[in-house]
C-alpha cells in the first residue's frame, strides 16, 4: 500500500472531473479486502467536526492526534505553522495518515476567519473566558475546535477572536491534559453526542465521492501516477 508521509496533497485535476466516475475507475487496482474497508468507513466519515492545531511541535502528539481523529471517524486536520512543521511520527500513527488529510495553513487569525467563512464556528479548546464544559456542549452546527501548542495552550489572540471556548472537565489535581489526549477526548464526546442527535453529520454527494477517490489513490501503488495519468487521458478526450 502506498502510503504518503504528512500531508494527503490535493488531487490534481487537470479538467473538472467527476469524482464517481474516477473512483470507479480506480477501485479497480483496490483488492476486495481493501475497496470494502473504504465503502464501510467512508459511509462513516463526517466533517462536521474539524480540529485545528496551533503549532504542535512533539511529532509523538502530531501522530497521536491523526490517529484518534480518523478513529472517530474524522478524517481532516489542519496544522496552523509556524515555527513547526506539523510531522505525524509514523510508527505511532498505525496508518492513519493514509486516511487523514493535513491541511496546511499559516499560524494566523486570517487562517481561522478562512476556516469560519467555510461555515464552521470556532471553539477554543481551554478552561478560559467562561468556557463549557464539553459534555454540557449544545452540538448543533459545524465546529472547529482549536487546541493550544503543548506548552503555552491556545493563544491569548485566538481565545480573544473564538466564538466560545470548551473545556475539558478535570477530576484531579494535574491541570490540563496532553493535548493528543484532549484532542482524543473531545473528538470521541463529539462523535456520540452527533450519533445521538437527528443531524445530518455524515458526508454525502461530492464530498463523500472525493474522499472516496483519495484513499483509493492512497491504498494503490503508485496511486498518484495512476491518478494524474487517468485524468491526462480523460482530459485528452474532451
Amino acid at each position: 500500500m502506498a502510503r504518503n508521509q504528512t500531508q494527503i496533497l490535493q488531487i490534481p485535476y487537470f479538467c473538472l472531473m467527476d469524482h464517481q466516475t474516477t473512483f470507479n475507475y480506480l477501485k479497480r487496482f483496490l483488492t476486495d479486502e481493501r475497496l470494502t474497508k473504504i465503502e464501510r468507513y467512508a459511509a462513516e466519515s463526517s466533517g462536521y467536526a474539524l480540529p485545528v492545531m496551533e503549532d504542535i511541535f512533539q511529532f509523538r502528539n502530531a501522530a497521536a492526534i491523526v490517529r484518534s481523529v480518523e478513529a472517530c471517524g474524522f478524517h481532516k486536520i489542519v496544522a496552523m505553522e509556524s515555527e513547526n512543521e506539523f510531522n505525524p511520527y509514523l510508527k505511532v500513527t498505525k496508518g492513519a495518515e493514509t486516511w487523514v488529510e493535513v491541511e496546511k495553513m499559516p499560524h494566523s487569525l486570517e487562517s481561522l476567519q478562512e476556516i469560519k467563512n467555510r461555515g464552521y464556528k470556532i471553539l477554543a479548546v481551554s478552561p478560559e473566558n467562561n468556557a463549557t464544559m464539553l459534555p454540557d456542549y449544545d452540538l448543533k452546527e459545524p465546529v472547529a475546535l482549536v487546541f493550544g501548542t503543548e506548552k503555552e495552550g491556545v493563544t491569548d489572540e485566538i481565545l480573544d477572536f473564538a466564538d466560545e471556548t470548551l473545556a475539558v472537565p478535570m477530576y484531579g489535581f494535574t491541570e490540563s491534559f496532553n493535548v493528543s489526549v484532549a484532542a482524543a477526548i473531545c473528538f470521541y464526546e463529539l462523535r456520540q453526542k452527533l450519533i445521538k442527535s437527528g443531524i445530518e453529520y455524515k458526508l454525502t454527494g461530492d464530498k463523500l465521492w472525493e474522499l472516496k477517490v483519495r484513499w483509493a489513490r492512497n491504498s494503490i501503488p503508485r496511486g498518484e501516477q495512476v491518478l494524474e495519468h487517468y485524468l491526462r487521458e480523460m482530459n485528452s478526450s474532451h
